[in-house]
């Protein structure tokens, strides 16, 4: 029990975070424009790009009240992450966080959420690429690639077995190469990242306009009949369960917080990235949902099918071999929206930007899911070799490899829908212990300065947390019974290796750069913690 205790009470003090960065920091490179570049490049994509079938099939038309909803909680959300992200301007984002309010065991836990967050995150939105990259090849030359090797196995529950249905594919080869171009692209250095993601931030809007402008003329208003065929909510299903789902498209304002610390003034520059990028991505969100369903319809196969099931799967197949490829089936949909009203010009425009722009959301997950392995690592709760910065690239190179390997066998193996409703999970989690942790750190640290102060907090924080529960309650059986899953692997592995190894279980603390040859120093124990 005494151990439990001391779990709970190895609390981070905020100034021994900020020390510990500025001793180990990474380069500061990034402005305001970058950062909110950064946060479109991580926001739009996934789900306008590839959700947006799948959110249709749940929700019909409903889908634009899923996406305010979404919106909505992730705009709570994001004023939370603001405040702190200002306060301590360093990467780990909500683990970060969590350590200083919470103390290391839910820190710990959370890192864990936000590793599942992430990786599967990178792994859905290169599923997401790979459709429309077969598309779009198949529109231009005709050739298409062996069934095995356009998309994963169908996976279903058999008790607690996952059982592998290999008719519809066996592993998704487009999704391999580029998780593995990406992972290389990171790991040669964060500037020059950022730098690429500027580019393919603006192809994609301009994409995304080009869409907008020629869908919306094309608006039907019986097309908006039935509005929601399976009404507002249940267990992965409706505009609600739409709207846990697609949830997954908002999060990458996320990666701009885990940034901080290669940010520059990070006080004033991390919440003009946050707020922005979101506010920014909401209005395309909204257009081009409009536009798509405006168009052509959502036209959901039978009501109450998940997408990515196997009966799903059967029903598509099932219209294909008629002539007919409604939206809720196309792998490419926002394209086939465009070809279906007779611009296919337009429709292999915007399948080329999708090939070009997605893989800066992969990036953006991907840097996010190093930086908090990272910040890990540097506490103790994660080998430390993990941590090591590459002397040229100034980039933390071996725990991008690792992630980009796992990246691309997720991406091989499952498909899109359940692996964002996976990665929801995590992040649903995470964002619930930010809102927490505002709140407790305004009651425990009041006078600490707070260059952004979350407006109405003791409004927006309950509504923030509640809005996380909710959207959690309404995803998959399946993917919420991975978070529980995970969760306990996480456990172990901190029983038997962070545990011990924790700086701040052993006493220790990071120096400022100046006195990086002197051995760590002990921390004094805080009031009622007791430190190993």
């Amino acid at each position: 029990m005494g151990a439990l205790f001391d779990m709970f009470g190895r609390v981070k003090p905020l100034d021994a975070i900020l020390a510990t960065a500025e001793k180990k920091s990474l380069h500061r490179s990034l402005g305001p424009v970058q950062l909110t570049l950064l946060g479109v490049g991580a926001i739009i994509g996934t789900g306008i790009f590839v959700l947006t079938s799948a959110a249709a099939q749940k929700a019909g038309p409903g889908m634009l009240w899923s996406f305010v909803i979404a919106g909505f909680v992730c705009a709570v959300a994001a004023l939370c992450y603001s405040e702190l992200a200002s306060m301590v301007p360093v990467s780990g984002s909500a683990y970060t966080y969590s350590y200083a309010v919470v103390g290391e065991l839910l820190a710990w836990m959370v890192g864990w959420a936000l590793i599942l967050e992430y990786a599967v995150a990178a792994s859905a939105v290169s599923v997401g690429w790979s459709g429309y990259f077969m598309g779009l090849v198949k529109s231009w030359t005709g050739f298409e690639l062996p069934v095995a090797l356009q998309a994963g196995p169908i996976w279903t529950l058999n008790g607690f077995l996952p059982v592998a249905d290999f008719s519809a594919g066996v592993i998704n080869l487009p999704a391999i190469v580029v998780a593995l171009l990406v992972t290389w692209l990171l790991m040669v250095g964060t500037k020059e990242s950022a730098r690429v993601n500027a580019v393919l931030v603006a192809i994609k809007v301009v994409a995304l306009t080009l869409f907008i402008a020629l869908s919306l003329p094309a608006f039907k208003g019986e097309h908006f009949a039935p509005f929601a065929p399976n009404g507002w909510g249940s267990s992965g299903m409706g505009i609600v369960g739409a709207a846990s789902s697609i949830f997954f498209a908002y999060v990458g304002f996320d990666a701009v917080s885990t940034a901080a610390e290669e940010t520059k003034n990070p006080q004033r520059n991390v919440p003009i990235g946050l707020i922005g990028s979101l506010a920014i991505c909401t209005v395309f969100y909204l257009l081009v949902a409009t536009g798509a369903i405006g168009a052509i319809g959502a036209q959901p196969t039978a009501p109450g099918v998940d997408a990515g099931s196997a009966e799903f799967t059967a029903q598509c197949a099932a219209l294909l071999a008629k002539g007919s490829e409604p939206l809720v089936c196309s792998k490419e949909a926002l394209a086939h929206v465009l070809r279906s009203i007779n611009y296919s010009w337009a429709g292999d425009l915007v399948g080329l930007a999708a090939n070009l722009a997605l893989p800066s959301v992969i990036l953006m997950m991907m840097f996010g899911q190093t930086r908090i392995f990272f910040v890990m690592a540097r506490d103790g709760l994660l080998p430390e070799k993990l941590a090591t910065v590459h002397p040229k690239w100034k980039t933390p190179y071996i725990v991008t490899m690792v992630t980009g390997v796992f990246v691309a066998i997720a991406a091989a193996l499952l498909p899109v829908g359940k692996l964002a409703d996976i990665s929801n999970s995590g992040t649903l989690f995470a964002f619930l212990m930010v809102a927490i942790a505002v709140m407790l750190l305004r009651l425990r640290d009041p006078h600490r300065a707070r260059p952004f102060r979350a407006p109405m907090l003791w409004v927006v924080g309950p509504v923030a947390a509640t809005g996380c529960i909710i959207l959690f309650w309404f995803l998959p059986y399946d993917a919420k019974m991975v978070l529980p899953i995970w969760g306990l692997i996480g456990l172990v592995f901190y029983a038997a290796y962070g545990y011990r190894k924790s700086h701040v279980g052993r006493g220790l603390v990071e120096v400022h750069e100046e006195d990086a040859d002197i051995p760590p120093q002990p921390v004094p124990p805080m009031p009622g913690a007791s430190l190993d």
